[in-house]
């Protein structure tokens, strides 16, 4: 049994690899990323999950998606997407107001609030409950009192910089109130100076992945660190977002236009030929076949920085394109997209039929981008 599993395995790894090659000159058209898009919106609505509730992370970032894909497109049936789901959930967040992955979803009612200008339509006041509390009420981790060592700070994990940190963004650009971005730099250099790999220009996902702190340190076979592909396209995906709304003359912009850089040009030395980032980032033959959630990420941001300006085009334009047609690859005939690593904190596999709604929000995101690629 275990004999046929590897087998199956392998040829799996097999047709992935081959597949982008095959697709290439089909998927890179305007009309058929787009009509891509719309097939995976349109499945993932048919088939609802999440990890906790309707207004967790994962549907938060799922609709993150949604939202930029309305952005590009303006195509109705994202649109419906978004505001239905606001008025499901009523406009709330989740429960945890000290927990960045609960206030994630508010991201779309944002976008809600400002596209459509519904202010009768879009109740912004849980959001604005939430925010106030999480940053400006105590709390054991950010007085460092949590009996897990590693929650020593607000956001302890990697991927909180995607949850958190572009509602508050889009959020102070919304009510014209800097203090908040204030704050957010304030947390977000927590989370830099811990978790940050200035060597590897990689963020590892929290401190049980820190090499010189844990009695035992972590590494991969290979003997390299440990750099989960998803956390780290959490990081830039966020990177991507928040300087979008943040403003020009901010005077911490450039902190972060050079962090989104220097992640940019790690992104682009270690993509591998196929054009999908393995789950672990410097040892990709641990599982050795492309991702979608942590490639669709990369995309995503990648594609935003030629099309904002900041990265050269004609560097990153080809990484782009191969990244996107194996990300069209990914995706089935019925428009579920498979090769999604399931939810998890450190690299794990993915398979054709492995799933979840951020990987389809990851697949949006970067859709939204490319269709905008000259």
């Amino acid at each position: 049994m275990k004999l046929l599993f590897t087998l199956m395995i392998a040829i799996a790894t097999l047709n992935f690899s081959c597949s982008p090659k095959v697709l290439a000159q089909k998927t890179f058209d305007k009309s058929n990323i787009e009509a891509s898009m719309i097939k995976a919106l349109e499945w993932q609505e048919a088939h609802p999950i999440f990890a906790l509730a309707p207004t967790d992370w994962t549907a938060g970032a799922y609709y993150v998606g949604v939202s930029r894909a309305h952005r590009t497109t303006g195509n109705q049936i994202y649109e419906a997407a978004l505001r239905t789901q606001g008025y499901r959930n009523n406009w709330q967040p989740y429960k945890r107001v000290f927990h960045a992955d609960d206030i994630t979803i508010a991201y779309s009612y944002l976008y809600i609030e400002q596209t459509f200008k519904r202010k009768k339509f879009v109740d912004l006041k849980p959001t604005e409950a939430f925010l106030n509390a999480h940053l400006y009420e105590p709390n054991k981790w950010k007085d460092g009192t949590d009996k897990e060592k590693m929650k020593n700070i607000l956001w302890w994990w990697c991927d909180a910089l995607f949850m958190a940190p572009p509602v508050i963004t889009l959020y102070a650009k919304q009510t014209g109130n800097e203090k908040y971005l204030d704050d957010m730099h304030k947390y977000y250099m927590e989370t830099y100076n811990q978790l940050y790999d200035k060597d590897e220009h990689l963020f590892a996902r929290d401190m049980r992945f820190l090499w010189g702190v844990n009695e035992v340190d972590k590494k991969e076979p290979n003997g390299k660190k440990i750099f989960w592909s998803r956390g780290n396209g959490w990081v830039i995906g966020g990177l991507a977002l928040i300087l979008d709304d943040m403003p020009k003359d901010y005077k911490h912009r450039p902190f972060y236009e050079n962090l989104y850089k220097e992640m940019a040009a790690k992104l682009l030395e270690i993509q591998p030929k196929d054009g999908l980032w393995r789950t672990s980032l410097l040892c990709p033959e641990t599982y050795d076949h492309g991702e979608v959630s942590g490639s669709g990420f990369y995309t995503f941001a990648l594609a935003w920085g030629i099309n904002n300006g900041m990265l050269d085009k004609a560097t990153y334009a080809p990484a782009v394109k191969k990244a996107w047609n194996a990300l069209a690859a990914c995706q089935h005939e019925n428009g579920m997209v498979g090769w999604v690593q399931n939810i998890g904190a450190f690299p794990e596999p993915a398979n054709a039929n492995s799933w979840q709604n951020f990987g389809t929000g990851a697949y949006l995101l970067a859709g939204s981008e490319v269709l905008k690629l000259d």
